[in-house]
């Protein structure tokens, strides 16, 4: 179970839209997230953030709707205690639309 939590099998960064961030579960709640990365929709990236991790759940609550860049860790294996996604969260920061006209 360490090696699951402390090793990463990758990190990186995506942008995209950010159309979802919700709790979700009946006993174990999890907080699951999606951003859009395609002008229709189609690529969707979706995402967990750990329930210890406050700071970046606030920042996903404030951002809803806007175009961001998520940072994260993608670990082996989740475990549905931590969420649905191997993808964890780690930073959000707010980054300006590539879609917006720049007449």
């Amino acid at each position: 179970m360490a090696f699951i939590y402390y090793v990463p099998y990758s990190t990186g960064t995506r942008a995209g839209e950010l159309i979802k961030v919700s709790q979700k579960g009946k006993i174990f709640k999890t907080w699951e997230g999606e951003i859009s990365q395609g002008i229709s929709g189609a690529q969707i990236f979706s995402f967990s953030v750990m329930d210890d991790d406050q700071e970046v759940i606030e920042q996903l609550n404030e951002l809803q709707g806007q175009y961001v860049k998520l940072e994260y860790i993608e670990r082996y294996k989740t475990f549905f205690i931590w969420g649905d996604s191997n993808h964890f969260v780690t930073k959000v920061t707010p980054e300006k639309s590539p879609h917006i006209d720049k007449r």
